[in-house]
């Protein structure tokens, strides 16, 4: 279909719209968008579905039910290790952390030329600053306030620790099911980026759309990050470091995940663990 094919039956579709669609905010809701990271939109959802009470039912009910987000948030606060009393992950974390920037730190004094010196530690300083916006809690809670991260402090940690130890037998699938859930959002995401170019091939990227919005402008909108469910996940890369510095299993834990997730041994042993 031509863009001119599509303007000889377009006003019959007037004031439709895509965000009309109840599966779509259905789904949305489920997975863990949340109403105050949505891009504004010219129409509040109980005035497009004002005609059908029974919509506006099920679409409160999703935003107030737990969806799949808020669910792996608790199943990744659970993760064994992150016990203070136990092996303790997060402190050895922060441990590794220091020792490996102070290691960088030394390096760079030694360098010859001022200007490399000079690029190196300010390298240095911005990773610093990186990892205490993990660090401190408080500087997490922000981030999560300002819309800039999604998981709690203590499911950021859960998810750090199963990337450093997938290859432990009880991580393996755990790591699986973080990786299948970045998939979900890059697949929203590319549905997304079609449709945009969809309605720019169509219409252009100056034409309101049918139901009113600005239309490419605001579809292009909905591209960002502000819709990405898991978006903790894709930027957990940020906060690797050299396996050689990963903290080493001590005998305990390494008896633990040696136990693969779902196994007898593993349903046996766990006490209250989700993994």
């Amino acid at each position: 279909m031509t863009p001119l094919d599509f303007m000889d039956f377009r006003d019959y579709l007037s004031p439709a719209s895509g965000f009309q669609s109840l599966q779509f905010r259905l789904l949305e809701n489920k997975l863990g968008v949340k109403s105050e990271h949505r891009v504004k939109y010219n129409q509040k959802y109980t005035e497009v579905f004002a005609s059908d009470p029974g919509a506006i039912d099920r679409i409160a009910t999703t935003e107030t039910e737990p969806s799949l987000a808020d669910l792996v948030q608790k199943w990744l606060e659970r993760t064994p290790g992150l016990e203070e009393d136990g092996f303790n992950f997060w402190g050895k974390f922060q441990e590794s952390v220091e020792q490996l920037l102070s290691e960088q730190e030394a390096s760079a004094m030694t360098e010859e030329f001022e200007h490399v010196r000079e690029y190196r530690l300010m390298d240095i300083g911005k990773r610093r600053e990186v990892y205490k916006s993990i660090f401190d809690a408080q500087v997490h809670d922000a981030l999560v306030a300002r819309g800039e991260r999604r998981f709690t402090h203590k499911a950021l940690q859960g998810a750090i620790m199963i990337t450093f130890y997938r290859d432990e037998p009880r991580f393996s699938q755990p790591h699986q099911l973080l990786m299948l859930l970045m998939d979900i959002d890059s697949l929203i995401t590319k549905w997304r980026y079609n449709h945009v170019i969809m309605v720019q091939r169509m219409i252009g990227s100056q034409q309101l759309g049918t139901g009113g919005s600005s239309g490419y402008q605001y579809l292009r909108s909905t591209l960002s990050d502000r819709y990405k469910v898991f978006l903790d996940l894709f930027n957990l890369s940020t906060f690797l470091i050299p396996r050689q510095s990963i903290p080493p299993l001590t005998n305990e834990m390494q008896k633990a995940l040696n136990m693969a997730w779902g196994s007898p041994a593993h349903v046996l042993a766990r006490n209250g663990s989700m993994h």
